[in-house]
């Protein structure tokens, strides 16, 4: 019997320290951004929350790369959401405004709704990408790149182990109650991830060691959430720092 193979561009790219990090993801998503650009004419990145991605963004607002990136043609999206208003400190949307958006002249930008009641915020959010991708019944959205971090326990974006949400594949965008966080999350879908022309995690913190190793590891029957993003047209891109490559500080 004929078997299928897939092949995953997976790179890995380990720098001293957090700032090293944020300089060589700038420079990828310019890159990726460049590339996007010359083809389609704009650039279209989903990004997550918490605060690894942080010196990223601090980086971003630097006038260099202010004035190296093309904001006008630059699309932000978001991969997840807490069910928080935008001015509450866990909103992913606020976290990025203050350390990024307010500083950049980026003007397209779409926030999930945290605001709003869960079920319809991850309903309106798929119309919105529907409508920004331009996707008829069916159609996945293709971003150019998403931004992701991961959990000690292997979570990415708000899917989280043994989560309904691992097995969605009918849905863009989904809301759904965290128990481990007893809360109220929205995120986008694994299908939605997989679509991506490249999916980059950053990962810092020795206590994510184990964790890394894991999801590195191809060979392993994939089941943490991290482990089942794996682009099927794209790169798989790892920007991480020594302390979780060696675990070691």
């Amino acid at each position: 019997m004929q078997t299928l193979s897939r092949s995953i561009h997976l790179m890995l790219h380990i720098h001293k320290d957090p700032d090293a990090m944020a300089e060589r993801a700038a420079h990828i998503i310019a890159d990726k951004c460049d590339e996007a650009i010359s083809e389609r004419g704009s650039f279209k990145i989903a990004i997550s929350g918490g605060n690894t991605p942080i010196p990223l963004f601090r980086l971003l607002t630097r006038k260099d790369w202010v004035s190296a990136l093309p904001w006008d043609k630059i699309s932000v999206f978001w991969a997840d959401e807490r069910c928080v208003s935008p001015d509450d400190e866990g909103s992913n949307y606020g976290m990025a405004r203050r350390e990024l958006l307010n500083y950049v002249p980026c003007t397209s930008f779409y926030r999930m709704r945290g605001d709003l009641q869960p079920e319809k915020a991850a309903h309106d959010y798929e119309v919105t990408l529907r409508q920004e991708f331009n996707l008829r019944e069916n159609e996945i959205p293709r971003f150019d790149m998403i931004l992701l971090g991961m959990g000690e326990d292997g979570h990415t974006a708000s899917i989280f182990p043994n989560s309904p949400a691992l097995y969605v594949r009918d849905r863009l965008v989904i809301d759904q109650y965290v128990p481990e966080r007893k809360a109220d999350r929205l995120t986008m879908t694994l299908p939605v991830f997989n679509n991506s022309r490249c999916c980059m995690f950053l990962v810092t913190g020795k206590e994510k060691h184990a964790v890394l190793s894991r999801a590195l590891n191809l060979l392993d029957k994939p089941e943490l959430p991290a482990q089942l993003v794996r682009p099927a047209v794209g790169d798989l891109i790892w920007v991480v720092d020594e302390a979780a490559a060696t675990g070691q500080n």
